[in-house]
């Protein structure tokens, strides 16, 4: 019987969601680098949350304090804390913060345990993502378009989601948990940093145009 002839598309069986041919996978969709990147970014993230929850007690204990990124006008965490948009619904945005980067936190450390989800999973966290992306996409509008001023951990925060949807969902079209047309699987693997990258580049220019150089110290 002819040897089946190789093919471009390496995605994985989405019924097992395990590679068969793995050492074709970019480095992030293999399961150690899903959990590096997941861990990573999840821990930046958590971490500046974490600031911003004890900037704002210490904020709310004595209202003249100056928080750590009260940097000018234009920068101020504490002006962005006291926004109605920091607690979009009724308690601070970050606490949503904290169950998400957690939840991720521990999906990194099963993964790097030698734990593997279902396709379903996957999916429902790809989902989520996406989600805390939207929300950090309204999130940035507030900032740059309503409140006029930006708070430096909550960029971070935004960053760090920015590069976990597109790297997730790169990983999710290539072993075919998301199942697509091979042309599409081939340009998710090959542009997935590209694509952050340009990202980053329009919120930056987004806020230079906005609010204008004073953002980065320049009169």
């Amino acid at each position: 019987m002819p040897a089946t002839p190789p093919t471009d598309d390496v995605r994985l069986s989405p019924a097992d969601d395990v590679p068969a041919e793995e050492d074709r996978l970019t480095w992030y969709a293999r399961p150690a680098g899903t959990a590096a990147l997941l861990l990573i970014t999840s821990l930046v993230a958590l971490t500046a949350t974490i600031v911003i929850i004890v900037e704002r007690a210490l904020l709310t204990a004595d209202p003249t304090h100056r928080t750590s990124c009260d940097l000018n006008p234009w920068v101020s965490c504490g002006q962005v804390m006291q926004s109605w948009q920091a607690h979009t619904f009724g308690f601070p945005n970050t606490y949503i913060g904290v169950v998400a980067f957690s939840v991720l936190i521990t999906v990194a450390v099963s993964l790097l345990a030698g734990a593997r989800f279902a396709r379903w999973y996957w999916l429902l966290m790809n989902a989520g993502i996406l989600a805390g992306f939207a929300f950090c996409v309204w999130l940035w509008y507030s900032a740059v378009y309503s409140i006029g001023t930006l708070c430096l951990y909550c960029m971070i925060v935004w960053a760090m989601v920015i590069a976990q949807l597109v790297l997730v969902t790169s990983r999710n079209l290539q072993t075919g948990t998301l199942p697509a047309p091979a042309g599409l699987v081939r340009l998710a693997r090959e542009l997935a940093w590209p694509v952050i990258v340009l990202l980053y580049v329009l919120v930056f220019a987004s806020i230079l145009l906005e609010l204008g150089l004073g953002v980065i110290g320049i009169d």
